[in-house]
């Protein structure tokens, strides 16, 4: 927690962290190019998410974090290998999560206070896709989003005996890391790249 209600708190208090875990659906879009056996391409991809986790808060007795990443994309290029069937590939570029984020009490399961954002980073990944039929492949893809870490303002909620709602909670800084594993069916049209999950 970097400040309570405005009031700083230095040094800043832990409060705690927690893996998310969930399913993803979307699909992308991109152009490839193929020189011997190089392939060279560049891809925008949006998805659907509900990665969810929730430990508890360490600095508050009673209450409890939780977060979710509701949605994300990549803005990436990539380079890969083609031989035969087989195209192995390397990708990285831009990230954007929307994360959020909500603090509860353990007894009641009253919301006490919330915040949300729209967070940018960076990404890498790999990939492996396989064609099995006229313009039809599909593929294994791992990929890692730097998020790094930002300052995240919260807000007091509804039903809150007795505080004004939307009324400055506090602010906490918040660090996150992405780890998605995708498989992907791609339908090939010229050099455009399609796909659904």
């Amino acid at each position: 927690m970097v400040n309570a209600g405005g009031v700083v708190v230095a040094p800043p208090v832990g409060m705690g962290r927690h893996h998310a875990t969930g399913g993803t659906v979307g699909g992308h879009i991109g152009y490839r190019w193929q020189i011997a056996n190089s392939v060279f391409g560049l891809e925008t991809q949006g998805n659907w998410a509900d990665f969810k986790g929730s430990n508890a808060n360490l600095a508050f007795a009673g209450v409890r974090d939780d977060s979710t990443l509701d949605a994300f994309g990549l803005f990436t290029g990539q380079v890969g290998y083609a031989w035969n069937n087989v195209l192995l590939y390397v990708r990285g570029g831009a990230a954007v999560v929307r994360d959020k984020y909500r603090v509860s009490d353990f007894a009641t399961g009253l919301t006490i206070d919330n915040g949300s954002e729209t967070r940018w980073g960076d990404t890498v990944g790999a990939g492996l896709e396989f064609g099995f039929a006229p313009n039809w492949s599909i593929g294994v893809e791992y990929d890692h989003l730097f998020m790094g870490r930002r300052d995240v303002d919260f807000f007091f909620s509804p039903g809150l005996v007795g505080v004004p709602v939307g009324t400055f909670a506090g602010t906490a800084r918040i660090g996150q890391d992405v780890d998605i594993g995708l498989v992907r069916v791609n339908y090939r049209w010229g050099g455009v790249i399609a796909t659904t999950y």
